[in-house]
């Protein structure tokens, strides 16, 4: 990673992660998961070309190795139940996807997801940054899944490069407008893992879990007020945590037009968010891997299901 400087991974083909698998099972009509926006976001990248094909890694990892990764952090009793499609009703309620998250579908889905969170942090320890064109379920437990969060893909991976050796300390920046709840609980009075909320105050989850750093914010907080907090956050969190790895949930649903966020950013304030991130992130020679989070704007919903 010597010499890897602030916004130089521009210029040499950052790496893509992506699964078909991302945007299946079909949900019902106006079900509030825009499970389709993940094809439309790799859609959009090429067709616009800002990625081209040599940049795109499918996920590809060994069922057995996959599988004993996630035993690092959930527990197996509640594996094998999601992975047999006999969780019970309660627990398909909490999740949020009602039956179809007993379809082989969403059983195969969750796995590419966490499978391209494992490879997106691998790339980014080799390269310096990469993304992947979903993951950040962080509202995932030990036994229980929440929110439309099955399995826990950002603590998956983070327990698994601690276990493997690859890194000794990892920051999971969450700026998703909700709090990273399970991943803060998952890897509470754990000191390698440094998690970093910064979100809605009255946004989903009701009861908040404890991270490393929380921000609350109020609804309407909007571009200038939030980027002034994060300017001033960052350079702290990063001499605390002092990661080997960044880990950043780059949840959109910040923005203004989202069906389920609060905080009023632009279009602007969040491309503004994205380059104050990557600036201090990379500026301090630390490789970060980039995870899609949550957005759902309207516009997702009103438009016709061809653009997705």
């Amino acid at each position: 990673m010597a010499g890897f400087r602030g916004r130089q991974a521009s210029t040499l083909g950052v790496p893509i992660v992506y699964h078909e698998a991302y945007s299946a099972p079909e949900l019902p009509v106006g079900h509030r998961f825009p499970m389709g926006v993940f094809r439309c976001i790799y859609d959009t990248l090429i067709r616009e070309g800002k990625v081209s094909a040599s940049q795109v890694h499918r996920p590809q990892v060994p069922a057995l190795e996959l599988q004993a990764a996630l035993e690092l952090v959930h527990d197996a009793h509640y594996l094998q139940r999601f992975q047999s499609g006999t969780l019970s009703a309660a627990e398909e309620r909490r999740i949020g996807f009602g039956e179809a998250v007993r379809s082989a579908k969403l059983i195969e889905r969750t796995l590419a997801e966490v499978a391209g969170t494992l490879v997106t942090a691998e790339l980014a320890l080799k390269h310096g940054l990469a993304c992947n064109t979903a993951g950040g379920t962080h509202h995932a437990h030990h036994a229980a899944g929440s929110g439309f969060c099955v399995v826990n893909d950002l603590a998956v991976a983070a327990a698994a490069l601690l276990q493997a050796g690859r890194v000794k300390r990892i920051l999971i920046l969450d700026l998703d407008v909700h709090q990273g709840d399970g991943t803060a609980c998952i890897f509470q009075g754990q000191p390698e893992v440094y998690t970093c909320s910064v979100h809605a105050a009255a946004n989903f989850p009701a009861r908040k879990a404890t991270s490393s750093r929380d921000i609350a914010l109020p609804d309407g907080t909007g571009d200038d007020a939030y980027l002034q907090v994060l300017g001033g956050l960052l350079p702290e969190v990063l001499r605390d945590a002092q990661p080997d790895l960044v880990m950043y949930d780059a949840g959109v649903d910040v923005h203004a037009d989202d069906v389920l966020g609060r905080l009023a950013l632009s279009d602007d304030g969040i491309r503004r968010r994205e380059l104050m991130v990557l600036d201090s992130v990379l500026a301090a020679n630390i490789p970060l891997a980039g995870f899609v989070g949550g957005g759902a704007a309207r516009a997702i919903f009103e438009a016709p299901l061809s653009i997705l």
